[in-house]
């Protein structure tokens, strides 16, 4: 699927139920200058920082977000939140969950 060129509606279950594996993404479409991806969270992904805002917002199941030197942040679905950049900070998940990632086309999964 190509996000930028969206003709039709894109079911995000069907996308969820068709990613391979924790921590990876699909691209659901570009808007303006933003991407909307989605990605399954389990286990603990890497420490890392953006040189950007970066929002999750979980789409099921239930994660936290750790940011260094302060206290986490657990979403449940329907619940956002953004990371500020600069944050350095990882999500979590305890058991499969899903979130809807909205950033810039360049930002990096690892971070800068």
């Amino acid at each position: 699927m190509t996000a930028a060129r969206i003709t039709a509606p894109v079911s995000i279950q069907d996308v969820v139920a068709g990613l391979p594996g924790p921590f990876q993404q699909r691209e659901l479409a570009v808007v303006n200058d933003t991407v909307v991806r989605v990605a399954q969270l389990a286990g603990a992904f890497p420490w890392h920082h953006h040189d950007e805002d970066e929002l999750f917002l979980c789409w099921d199941g239930e994660f936290r977000i750790e940011l260094d030197g302060q206290d986490p942040v657990t979403l449940h679905p329907g619940e956002l939140f953004v990371v500020p950049k600069g944050v350095r900070h990882r999500p979590v998940a305890d058991r499969p969950a899903h979130t809807l990632l909205i950033e810039r086309p360049e930002t990096a999964q690892y971070g800068n």
